[in-house]
């Protein structure tokens, strides 16, 4: 019997088991490791990658992770396609520790926590404080015995900020090239955050809505992905490197558990996020941005229908605006839902038409849009995807032409 002839239920069910014995393996062989490591004294914590952290009148959020790899250097001027393609296997093969003892501590207050099976930490605690005036400040993790103290950034959300910002990444912010899957492989494999190109004018886009039309400089920024941990300092060091205003990142973990699973389908961990963001600021309205190539319309329009006196307006970047595709349909699609709230819901081709749409809705000054179309000017005169997707396959080729 052919695959199409077997009953759903059966064809599910079968899955469900494969992916079960997949679990069991990997924990067995997790087990294994964890024995051998000690037993050998390998293994042991070399690294503490602090994510940037988040606070307000009600509490202090960090989490992080325990690796007993040595940290990243960052990427270099001279870095070739195959130092960038090692960079990348030494992400992914990343060797966490499990079980570790941690003590957290945020100005006055001091926490003790352990990391979990995947090396991973979480802790959410009060610290009796309200923020401090400027927008970030720092938590330091450690070891239980205090070595391998680490700073953590913190960003202080202010009492005073009428609305946040949560932003996708790829193919809002970072030209990713998603719906390309050959330059997007080039792209996540070959080159650095140096090399990388963001989309035109976004950042001095974010810095606009950060700053707000009211130019006070304290609307919260906050990244939400699809890419996988591992990624974090890649990302954070793109940002950094073109002037995107930093906030805290939160990616996906990629394991065999139910919603982890590497092939499993779907973005919905970024609404899980979203989500998670309006309930944790219940006083701030939220600007939405995202991309028309993956899910980020069908996921906003659905916080929208949830939380329609949150949303102050969602954007979504169109990743081919010189046609009119299925995708541009699927995006006015949940548009169309939408229009039912009291929620403006945008497609965009540019930073521009974001930028001059906020300015109308008094989300940023009406004077940033000079500021804008410059940036979108001198990034356009950067090398486009292809070249760059292109350019760093061939580096170093002595064959090539």
């Amino acid at each position: 019997m052919s695959a199409a002839g077997i009953p759903a239920g059966y064809r599910a069910a079968a899955r469900l088991q494969l992916q079960e014995a997949a679990i069991d393996l990997d924990e067995q062989l997790d087990a294994a490791k964890r024995r051998f490591n000690g037993r050998f004294g390998f293994g042991q914590p070399r690294h503490v990658a602090a994510y940037r952290g988040f606070a307000d009148t009600r509490g202090v959020e960090l989490m992080g992770r325990v690796l007993a790899d040595p940290p990243h250097t960052g990427p270099q001027e001279g870095d070739a396609w195959w130092d960038n393609l090692l960079d990348t296997y030494r992400r992914f093969a990343s060797d966490e520790v499990p079980d570790q003892a941690l003590k957290l501590r945020f100005r006055d207050v001091e926490m003790e926590v352990r990391t979990d099976h995947e090396g991973y930490y979480h802790a959410a605690f009060d610290t009796h404080a309200t923020p401090s005036d400027t927008p970030w400040d720092n938590a330091i993790v450690s070891l239980a015995d205090g070595t391998l103290a680490t700073p953590q950034p913190v960003l202080q959300v202010s009492p005073t900020a009428a609305f946040g910002i949560i932003s996708d990444i790829d193919d809002t912010v970072l030209q990713s090239s998603i719906v390309d899957w050959k330059t997007a492989a080039q792209l996540a494999f070959l080159h650095n955050a140096r090399t990388r190109k963001p989309l035109d004018g976004v950042a001095a886009l974010y810095q606009a809505l950060q700053r707000g039309a009211d130019g006070t400089g304290r609307h919260p920024l906050f990244y939400v992905s699809s890419s996988p941990w591992n990624l974090y300092d890649l990302l954070e060091d793109f940002m950094e490197l073109n002037a995107i205003p930093c906030g805290p990142i939160f990616l996906r973990d990629l394991g065999l558990e139910p919603g982890k699973f590497i092939k499993g389908q779907g973005h919905g961990h970024k609404l899980e996020k979203a989500i998670a963001l309006i309930e944790r600021f219940p006083a701030l309205k939220w600007v939405l941005l995202g991309d028309s190539g993956q899910a980020d319309a069908e996921l906003y329009a659905e916080a929208a229908h949830a939380f329609p006196d949150r949303i102050a307006a969602i954007y979504i970047r169109d990743v081919d605006p010189e046609l009119d595709s299925p995708l541009d349909r699927g995006v006015d699609g949940h548009i169309e839902r939408v229009s039912g709230t009291s929620v403006p819901m945008l497609r965009a081709r540019d930073s521009h038409a974001i930028a001059e749409h906020a300015a109308q809705l008094g989300l940023v000054g009406a004077g940033d849009l000079a500021g804008i179309d410059r940036e979108i000017g001198r990034d356009r005169q950067r090398p486009s995807l292809a070249e760059a997707a292109t350019e760093g396959a061939i580096e170093g080729d002595p064959d090539a032409p």
